[in-house]
């Protein structure tokens, strides 16, 4: 059985408000990866859309239900291709807004995903915090995870998934050209704590002032980096992932047995904490 899986991470520089003209480049990027043998495709958060909204009314105006017109056409194009694709939308549900990515297949919507996590800027001041569990989504490829930009600062987020069995997790992302930690550090990071894949997909460019910072990046499941993107270019980020090496969730022993395992030597009972919101005890 094979094991690789062929991926790219679109790094594009969506324009805000302009849902056809994104969606128009993001069905010729999928065309593009799927010609080069690639199975599974991540764009941007809010590749859709654009991210820096002033106000909840210009998000609602480029709002679309799940599935709907854009989810449509790129599922119908993935099951030409008989490719898997992840983007980034400005989701409307029962008037509720939501930070989304969604996964499609050959086979139709697979699953969406609602940002859980929201900071106090662009779209996500609009924005309903996701209201569903984390949940990883079984494909023919691989099992695959999302969380959506800031989700990714919680070490939390990234171990549930681990242990719903995921091997790739997928980050579409808006990062600021400030905050560049999280690319350098974070993500690879998350990687080797979880001994998962991590495609982390940014987006580039200038947008009502704010400054992407691009660095999209495939981290293997031992932390190390694959491939990794400029600051202002947009660019398809192209590599492989084994999803076999995902699933070994040890290292062994320079004598016999395993020097770690992240998963029997885990000790869940002393992590009671993690679990309660007043847990945090400032010094005083």
């Amino acid at each position: 059985m094979n094991t690789i899986v062929k991926v790219a991470a679109v790094q594009m520089n969506p324009k805000l408000m302009q849902n056809e003209k994104n969606l128009e480049k993001m069905l010729l990027r999928i065309q593009e990866a799927a010609a080069k043998g690639v199975q599974l495709i991540v764009f941007p958060e809010c590749a859709l859309t654009g991210y820096l909204f002033r106000s909840r009314e210009e998000a609602l105006l480029c709002a679309e239900t799940i599935p709907g017109p854009a989810t449509d056409k790129i599922t119908d194009l993935c099951g030409k291709l008989d490719v898997y694709v992840v983007f980034g939308l400005v989701e409307i549900d029962k008037g509720k807004l939501f930070n989304s990515a969604v996964l499609v297949g050959p086979d139709g919507l697979i699953g969406k995903y609602r940002k859980t996590h929201i900071p106090n800027d662009g779209l996500d001041r609009f924005v309903e915090p996701g209201d569903k569990p984390f949940e990883v989504f079984r494909t023919p490829i691989a099992n695959i995870g999302i969380l959506i930009c800031h989700d990714i600062t919680f070490p939390e987020t990234a171990r549930i998934l681990m242990l719903q069995g995921a091997d790739i997790i997928v980050v579409p992302t808006n990062w600021p050209r400030k905050h560049d930690i999280v690319s350098k550090h974070m993500i690879n990071t998350r990687a080797i704590e979880n001994f998962v894949h991590i495609i982390a997909c940014d987006r580039v460019g200038i947008e009502r002032k704010g400054k992407f910072l691009g660095q999209s990046k495939v981290v293997n499941a031992r932390g190390m980096t694959k491939i990794s993107g400029s600051t202002t270019r947009e660019e398809v980020l192209y590599s492989e992932v084994d999803i076999a090496f995902a699933r070994i969730k040890f290292v062994p022993g320079f004598v016999e047995g395993k020097l770690f395992d992240i998963i029997n030597d885990r000790r869940p009972e002393f992590y009671g904490d993690i679990a309660r919101p007043d847990a945090y005890k400032p010094a005083q």
